[in-house]
């Protein structure tokens, strides 16, 4: 782990995205941070020592999704699959299909495999398979704030983890998609999924992947205006009179009331033409129970590590 100097930066962007603003100054206390993602390593190891089952190897109970038919409630997860031909950008389902037998040691369904993925972020985690991770190692998620903090890397205001230019001197200093998004990917980077956790140059604290490859889980609940004083908990009740409802719940599904969190850093899978997330500022919400082909996470201490 890495030790993090607390301070106040300015947080957000007014730049990009609405949920990103206001840009606001936000203090924090020191911490420890992993250096990278968590592996399929060290996620191995910790399912070996505790014998733990991922959301994605669970089969939906049916009283948490009203309405869906019995025969689409199965055990599996969201993977990426490139679409052969142009599509609408609006539209998330034409490349992402929920796999049966998806999971983190079968990332693209069961014909496939973490053989040779040994030191690329673990995926297909779920917001309680992070934080049953965390608790094993004794550690925790950090919060939205601590995340982007330690992103910056000590760069206040700037664009990336890095500075103000995407790629300087024509240098990928992270995994994100070149080409056009979803259908093509040059991968002028070196790689067109995850990427191992250090191969790319770190941040000015010693971090590695704080933008791009995977997204991380964070602690917050998400809400689309990007205060200081947002809501810490979940979740406010259904206002009777119709008005605002909190929105860490997905407004296009009223019936399935899937509280959601905020994700950081972007993945491989952001493109200038589509989701240009791959900046510290930037977020995401994401429901808990859901898991992906390009969701991961990594852990911080709030008190002096061991071992």
């Amino acid at each position: 782990m890495v030790r993090i100097s607390g301070g106040t930066f300015l947080m957000g962007s007014n730049r990009h995205y609405p949920e990103e603003a206001p840009a606001h100054r936000v203090s924090v206390s020191d911490f420890w941070i992993d250096a990278t993602p968590v592996t399929n390593r060290q996620f191995k190891t910790f399912v070996k020592a505790t014998g733990y089952v991922t959301t994605a190897e669970i089969a939906p109970d049916p009283k948490d999704y009203p309405g869906a038919l019995p025969h689409m409630l199965y055990a599996g997860s969201l993977a990426f699959m490139p679409p052969r031909h142009a599509v609408d950008l609006s539209d998330w389902s034409q490349w992402w299909s929920f796999l049966k037998g998806a999971d983190w040691r079968h990332p693209y369904g069961p014909g496939s495999n973490i053989n040779v993925l040994d030191h690329h972020p673990v995926v297909h985690v779920s917001f309680a398979d992070a934080m049953a991770y965390a608790a094993w190692a004794g550690k925790e998620l950090p919060t939205e704030a601590e995340w982007e903090f330690a992103a910056r890397g000590g760069l206040d205001d700037a664009e990336f983890a890095w500075g103000d230019e995407f790629t300087p001197a024509g240098q990928h200093l992270a995994n994100t998609w070149q080409g056009e998004f979803p259908t093509q990917n040059r991968a002028d980077d070196g790689y067109e999924r995850t990427s191992p956790v250090k191969a790319f140059p770190p941040n000015g604290f010693g971090l590695h992947d704080m933008i791009g490859n995977v997204w991380e889980w964070t602690s917050d609940w998400y809400t689309p205006r990007h205060e200081a004083d947002a809501p810490k908990t979940c979740c406010i009740p259904r206002n009777p009179r119709g008005g605002h409802e909190d929105a860490s719940y997905d407004p296009h599904q009223p019936d399935i009331r899937i509280p959601r969190k905020v994700l950081k850093g972007g993945s491989h899978l952001c493109a200038p033409n589509y989701c240009r997330r791959y900046r510290p500022a930037a977020r995401h919400a994401e429901p808990i129970d859901t898991s992906t082909s390009h969701v991961g996470f990594r852990c911080i201490s709030r008190i002096v590590p061991t071992g």
